[in-house]
């Protein structure tokens, strides 16, 4: 038996009349795809309240690298906790970059 479309309306419409109706439904349908998890290794959830701009900065940021905000966060904190205990790793492109926008000292 194939799964059945159905809208959110009538699946509701169907939650409320009860009986058996909305657990054949659920039955019908085919199982959701979860997402890939984006690391091996197991990861917390913690809620992060931000103010509305700040969080749309941030949105703008992962967008701009092509990344997913939570990606882009989890970035940020492990640059930041890397500062805190002098371990941090830089790429040498970035490197390079930060070097280049230093003023040249032409006196030899």
């Amino acid at each position: 038996m194939g799964a059945v479309a159905v809208d959110r309306d009538q699946a509701i419409k169907r939650f409320h009349e009860g009986g058996d109706d909305f657990a054949d439904l659920i039955s019908d349908g085919s199982p959701g795809e979860l997402p890939v998890p984006d690391t091996e290794q197991p990861m917390v959830s913690r809620s992060v309240r931000l103010p509305l701009h700040t969080y749309e900065r941030v949105r703008a940021a992962a967008d701009a690298r092509g990344i997913g905000v939570t990606t882009l966060m989890r970035q940020w904190i492990e640059a930041g906790l890397a500062d805190l205990d002098d371990s941090a790793t830089v790429s040498l492109a970035d490197l390079r970059r930060a070097l280049a926008t230093l003023p040249r000292n032409n006196a030899a």
